[in-house]
Parts: C-alpha cells; structure tokens; sequence
C-alpha cells in the first residue's frame, strides 16, 4: 500500500469517526419538555422509560393509553388487556372503500388468579417486544412467529379461556401436548415444556413452571407434524443488520432446543439469498395482510435487495439542445417565481425549499450558472433561520420527554404541523428538509460546514442507527459480542439522542407515520413516495459530505422500501 493511499484510508476512517462522534455527542437545537406529546407510559418498564424511546414501532398499541388495543404480530393480533394475554387468528373485513382485520380474542392466557393488573414492556429490539404480565408470564413477542410463547420463570397459575364454545380437548405425549378445537372451526395446539393438565372447558388445576407454545393448526396432519417438530425452539429476541449495502440480516436469539421454526411473508422469500429455499416448509402455511406467510427453518435469514444508484443529476442526461433550451426557459421562470416561503408549516415548508433545491440541481445540469447564485441566495436565506431558530413563526426543538425532534408549533399543540410534536409524519418532513440541506451543502460547501451538525441531526432523527442502550466501541460500531444485549447498558461517550431507524420496519420492510396516536387496526403510512425521498435524501447528505456509511445507508433504506411498496401496495395500512 502507497504512502498516499494509506493517507487517504486514514483521513477516510477520521472523517467517518469524526461523523459518528458528531451524531451522539451533539444535538444543535434548544430543547423543550414537549407538553403536546404524552408522557411516556408508566406500560413501560422503568429501566427502558427514558428517552429516546420508540415512537412508530409495530407494538406501539401497547403502552399506548391503556395499552389495550391489538397489535399485528404476525401472524397473530395479540391484546394485552386487564393482565392477560388474547390471541386472534384474524379475520378480513372486506367492503369496496376499505380492509381490515378483525379482532376476536380466540384465545384467552393469563397467569394469575383475578382479573385486572397491567403488562409491562420490560425489552424491545428490531424485530421483537416482550410483555410482562402479573404472576409472572413472560411473553417474547416475536414478529412472524407461528407461536406464541409463554415463559413462566416461577409456579404460577396458568389460566386459559376462550369466547367460542369448546368442543374438544385431546391430550397427547405425556400431557406435554394438547390439541383445542372450538365451534368457529378453530384448532389449537398447546405444548409445555412439562406436564400441564387441561380439562374439556380449559381449566388448569395446577401451578406451572417452564415454557408454553401456542400455535393455530391452519393445515392438516403434515402441518401438525412440523409444528410439533418444532414446538422446543423459541425465539427470545431479533436483530437486523444492514451494515451490508443492500442487505439485511436477521438474526433470532432462542431459548429451548433444536432448530427454530419462523414465517416468511412473501416479499421476504423473494429476497432470501440464505437459508435456501429448501429450508422453506409449504406445509405450514399462514394468510396476512402481506401474503401467505411460510414456514422458514433457521435462526438466521439474508435478504438481498438490487443495488440502485442514485445521483445529483437525470439518470440518461440531457443531450437534445432544443430541450435544454425549452427547460432553460421554463427554469428562468421557475427562479423568478420564487418569493419568500409565507407558511410556517414544517410540512410545506420543508416542500417548497426542497422544490428550490430541485431547481438548483436542474440549473447546474443544463449549465445556466447565473440561476444557480439566484437560488442559492434563496436556500440560504430560507433554510439557514430555521436550522438557527431564527424563524420566527416556527423553529426546531429537541423534545427531552422522548427523544426526538419537534417544532416550536407542534409541542404546543399535537395537532400542528400534521401531528409532528406527537411523532407523526417526521420522516416525510426532515427528508425535505435534508434534501434542501445536502443540495445546499453540495453547491456551498462554506455553509454546509457550518451547518453539518444541524443536518445530521435531522437525518439521525429518523435514521438514526445507533441502539439508546448499546454500548459501542471507541471507533462507534458495534463490539464484537452478541447483539442482544441487555437494554440499561451505558452508551459509550453520551447518551443517545434518538431511537434507532425511529420510522422504518425491519420486519415488513417499509416505514411507519403515525407516531404517539393508538390505531385499532395497526400502524400506517399514507404516503410512500415521500418515505423513499427521506432515505434517498439522506444518502444525498451523505454524498455531500462524503460520509459513504449514510449514503449506503440512505440508499439500501430506500430500495428495501420501494420493494415492500411494489409487492405489498400497502394496501392493508394505508390511511
């Protein structure tokens, strides 16, 4: 290796240290105690009740208000109301405006011997929730599980009930399996890792201690013979990795033994480069909003998604001199037209300074230099108050109650600036915002120094990838140890200022809006386009300031979006 190139590695690794010291160690904005947000929900344990916390995860429902609407857990909507547990298989509601699934509690658990106590949230992570219920049930809720697992640390009581009428219990293999059949056509296998007693209306004379799997039977006898194959291995906890271009690793912890059992949903299946599609089992099959999930055996998957590469400019160019003239025009008219921005919506505003930055880029391809210092001025002029609190009418805080960013409107009053102080829509905002910055930061350089901070931290509140509780080394990546750690760690160098990727589901992999509002039909996000310009946004910022890690990052976001959006249509969420 030349000398030169060696100097070129080593200023390469500082400017990327340097930006990630940058992102957990400062914070621009003044702060303020958010009032028009709640405070965060005593539904949280207290060792994770302190920001930053989660504001648009895919279990939000649960310590939200009393905590007690359903939660999509694929496959299963799961309620935790009154200190138990109820499971629903889900039916559709169809109608020509509308679909969802409804929610009929087909399973009742509970580990104590009165009504009434709440669940806690003891730990989260990318693909997981765990519930905590009174008399000691533990519930790891792990996304695309075909069952639910109950762990009972301590003999407790264990109670199950049902709204249908019981028509059969059948009891096998030393009482360790039970086979539940309901007047709604339902089938239910329940296994304990010991034996546990069940009568023909679901009475439970006994305390428990161990583990119990509950799975619907949606096939036949082979569907039965994987599920009990399977029924030993549980998974505790699931963490994706996109340190990869491109890719994401999952990677399930599991308790039990043997090899673990998991559902895909189809987008997963047409990105899985590992494990192969031997390992898919067809003959357990489930229905979601997403598709027909399948069995998967593993306790690791790779999905791998095309590269795209996304620049400054068109993609083909602009060689035709009779168009470039006709768009030479029509810009000159464009630049003319721009006035000061009136509205003090982060909303609209955020769109009109990012339709400028537009401009400024179409000015610099088709080379008409003298718009280019016309709309500089205007970026300048228009962006620089609102990153120096300067405004006005508005500005941008830092909320301390949950850790994240909100404006000057919005935590005053949860319904300005759509939502924005409640956690709504943050992405669709600060992505206009950061394309605005990075095409700035390009064209000036001298400002964009200036403001590096603020613009980091715009893109950190939504994109963010460090874990609040995960101790990093002193070069800020992971430490070369299990992933599932233990939340309540000390963060190296400063605490965390945002939850980790606050908006995108590692799990349906596309992104969610609705922040701190409880949904009775799950999480939404009306408007994909304006979530792929968020992440394409941010790898402009991170092209702008030669920080490849954000670009990459910014980049594989977005096509793992435009994937989920292509496949799914979102059409079971969208608002």
């Amino acid at each position: 290796m030349t000398q030169s190139i060696r100097h070129a590695l080593i200023c390469k690794l500082f400017s990327w240290c340097f930006t990630g010291i940058k992102m957990l160690l400062s914070q621009p904005f003044p702060t303020t105690s958010n009032p028009a947000a709640p405070e965060p929900s005593s539904l949280l344990a207290p060792a994770i009740r302190q920001p930053p916390l989660p504001t648009n995860t895919g279990w939000l429902n649960f310590i939200l208000k009393e905590g007690s609407a359903p939660e999509y857990i694929h496959p299963y909507l799961v309620q935790c109301k009154d200190g138990a547990l109820s499971i629903s298989y889900p039916s559709r509601v169809v109608d020509a405006n509308f679909i969802y699934q409804a929610f009929v509690p087909d399973l009742t658990i509970r580990s104590n011997s009165l009504d009434g106590g709440k669940h806690v949230v003891s730990s989260f992570d990318d693909l997981s929730v765990t519930v905590e219920f009174p008399g000691g049930m533990v519930v790891p809720l792990v996304r695309g599980c075909p069952y639910i697992t109950l762990i009972f640390d301590e003999a407790a009581s264990l109670q199950l009930s049902t709204i249908h009428a019981v028509i059969e219990v059948s009891t096998f293999e030393s009482s360790t399996k039970h086979k539940v059949t309901f007047n709604n056509g339902q089938t239910w296998l329940i296994y304990s890792s010991d034996a546990v007693n069940i009568s023909s209306n679901l009475v439970v004379n006994q305390d428990f201690k161990g583990v119990v799997r509950v799975a619907l039977l949606t096939g036949n006898e082979a569907t039965e013979e994987v599920l009990d194959s399977f029924s030993s291995a549980y998974p505790l906890q699931g963490h994706a990795d996109i340190s990869c271009p491109f890719e994401i690793k999952y990677k399930w912890k599991k308790g039990g033994w043997g090899e673990l059992l998991m559902l895909s949903l189809p987008l997963h299946r047409e990105l899985m480069s590992y494990p192969s599609p031997d390992n898919v089992q067809t003959a357990v099959t489930y229905r979601s909003m997403d598709g027909d999930m399948h069995a998967v055996i593993g306790d690791s998957w790779t999905l791998n998604e095309i590269p795209i590469c996304v620049g400054w400019y068109s993609t083909k160019g602009l060689t035709d001199q009779c168009c470039r003239d006709i768009i030479a025009s029509a810009l000159k008219n464009d630049v003319a037209a721009l006035t000061k921005i009136t509205t003090d919506s982060s909303y609209f505003y955020g769109k009109a300074v990012a339709r400028a930055a537009r401009l400024a880029l179409i000015a610099e391809e088709i080379s008409t230099f003298d718009d280019i210092g016309d709309i500089l001025n205007f970026l300048v002029d228009t962006i620089t108050p609102w990153l120096e609190g300067t405004f006005g009418a508005n500005a941008f805080l830092y909320d301390e109650k949950w850790g994240g960013l909100t404006t000057q409107n919005g935590s005053v009053n949860s319904g300005a600036d759509f939502g924005f102080g409640v956690y709504n829509d943050h992405h669709y905002h600060l992505g206009y915002f950061c394309y605005a910055g990075a095409v700035l930061a390009k064209l000036d350089p001298t400002w964009g120094m200036k403001y590096r901070s603020h613009l980091y931290t715009l893109v950190n509140d939504y994109m963010t990838p460090y874990h609040p509780h995960i101790q990093y080394s002193k070069h800020l990546s992971y430490m070369q140890r299990d992933p599932f750690h233990p939340r309540g760690t000390e963060v190296a160098y400063s605490k965390a200022f945002f939850p980790r990727y606050r908006n995108f589901d590692f799990w349906v992999l596309h992104s969610w809006a609705g922040g701190l509002t409880e949904f009775l039909d799950g999480r939404n996000q009306e408007s994909t386009s304006e979530a792929v310009n968020a992440y394409y946004s941010a790898s402009l910022l991170g092209q702008a300031f030669g920080d490849d890690q954000l670009m990459d990052t910014g980049l594989t976001l977005a096509a793992f979006e435009m994937h989920s959006a292509r496949h799914c249509g979102m059409f079971h969420q969208i608002a």
